[in-house]
């Protein structure tokens, strides 16, 4: 479907298409719990250009891979633009992705950072160096080694009977416990 609109329109309308999918991407990238109005505005764009929502949801999935991937390997505008052309993206498409690239990366890379320090929040950190004594493996013995802890708080909720199943499990264990003291 995407292919039959792209040969009906000419050069100018495809680019603009274009441009209005690739700043809906960056928007819903931009502002990540807005999944209502991305949904609204991938509809409307549907609809305006005369293409199923389904495959286009499925040409967004592919697109939102690209900027996550690029975010990963810290990848300039100008390294976003020559992938795009070498995955076969005109020109003026590739320039046109990598300055919403460029312009938006910063804010990308914030809310990554964000997320993974909301998600992982470090409390504290242990750290031994080693040296291997014995091994099954000649080339081991004598090799450094650093072993790290890391630890953090996790939380969980648990309803009233959860939580009174939990402790009566938790003594049972105490109990066990003393047993081989």
């Amino acid at each position: 479907p995407w292919r039959a609109v792209c040969q009906r329109l000419p050069i100018p309308e495809l680019q603009h298409q274009f441009s209005a999918l690739t700043d809906v991407v960056f928007r819903f990238l931009t502002e990540p719990k807005e999944v209502e109005r991305f949904l609204t505005q991938l509809s409307e764009f549907a609809t305006m250009n005369e293409i199923s929502l389904g495959p286009l949801k499925n040409i967004i999935k592919s697109i939102l891979l690209i900027p996550n991937g690029a975010l990963k390997r810290n990848l300039s505008s100008e390294q976003v633009r020559a992938d795009f052309i070498a995955l076969g993206l005109s020109e003026e498409k590739a320039s046109y992705f990598a300055e919403q690239w460029k312009l938006n990366s910063p804010t990308l890379t914030r809310l990554a950072v964000g997320q993974t320090l909301m998600i992982n929040q470090l409390i504290d950190m242990e750290w031994k160096f080693g040296v291997t004594a014995g091994s099954s493996e000649l080339e081991k013995v004598g090799s450094i080694f650093l072993q790290l802890g890391f630890f953090s708080s996790p939380f969980s909720e648990l309803t009233l009977p959860q939580f009174y199943s939990f402790l009566h499990e938790m003594e049972r264990v105490k109990t066990s416990l003393e047993c081989f003291s």
